[in-house]
């Protein structure tokens, strides 16, 4: 499976229709919430809540998953050891919302804002929040800065993966991954010094990990990012890489799973 089509399996899987649930949300559930904003454990599974206006709704340990709740209003609402799972809560307001112990595995919260919201520690490991407004930092880990990277660099975002790439490595500098994912954006940007030299540190991870052959894979990388900072003229970011000598690098890493804690794990690293 191609890196773009595991990629479209994966936002069938956040947005539900790659669910069929035996457990469909209760209709008077559904009527409860909409109408008093007040259903504390309800049956909410798939169901259909788009735009819904649920302004400090109290929606603790509600089962929520593979609902769609894209464009709703939850500013201030209560969600509290909530299952999003796989929920879409994709351009959703939860401004001050309280998402503390709720589960957001595969949860779909791109282009969300979820400023003041309260989460839990690393509660966006396993959820997509690309774009998402008012991340705090603090509840931002290695795996969930990386793998937001992932997500911007798919889409071409190659600023905001250089970005999102460096964050993570801030978070766990030792993580080589991050190294030679923002080299790859770095090299998109035309930033071939920079470029080179994160794909040379990583391959001085690798070397201190003993997998020699990546570490002289990358440390050719760099060297073939210094001659074309050096002898092209007029390099174009649109042509990348553009190099025989990084082929095998930019082939392997097109096995991307956002999802994952080494979302962009080369295949053969060893991970």
């Amino acid at each position: 499976m191609s890196a773009r089509s595991f990629l479209v399996c994966l936002t069938l899987m956040v947005s539900g229709s790659a669910f069929v649930s035996a457990d469909a949300a209760d209709p008077s559930a559904l009527l409860r919430v909409l109408q008093e904003r007040s259903c504390k454990q309800c049956q909410l599974q798939d169901a259909d809540l788009v735009h819904a206006d649920l302004r400090n709704a109290d929606l603790r340990g509600a089962k929520l998953q593979r609902a769609n709740l894209g464009q709703a209003r939850l500013d201030g609402a209560d969600l509290n050891g909530a299952d999003l799972s796989f929920t879409s809560l994709r351009g959703a307001s939860l401004r001050g919302a309280n998402l503390v112990g709720a589960r957001l595995y595969g949860t779909d919260l791109r282009e969300s804002d979820l400023s003041g919201a309260k989460l839990s520690p690393e509660a966006l490991e396993e959820a997509h929040w690309d774009q998402a407004k008012g991340v705090d930092n603090g509840i931002q880990s290695h795996a969930s800065l990386h793998n937001a990277g992932v997500d911007a660099a798919l889409q071409g975002r190659w600023s905001e993966a250089e970005a999102l790439f460096s964050h993570a490595i801030q978070q766990a500098p030792n993580q080589s991954l991050s190294w030679v994912a923002r080299g790859i954006a770095r090299s998109q940007l035309v930033k071939d010094d920079l470029a080179a030299a994160d794909f040379g540190y990583a391959a001085t991870i690798y070397q201190s990990q003993g997998n020699h052959d990546w570490a002289k894979q990358l440390s050719s990388a760099a060297d073939t990012l210094k001659k074309r900072r050096h002898h092209q003229d007029s390099p174009t970011p649109a042509n990348g890489m553009g190099s025989g000598v990084l082929s095998s690098i930019t082939s392997a890493i097109t096995t991307l799973a956002p999802l994952a804690i080494k979302a962009f794990s080369p295949m053969g690293l060893g991970f």
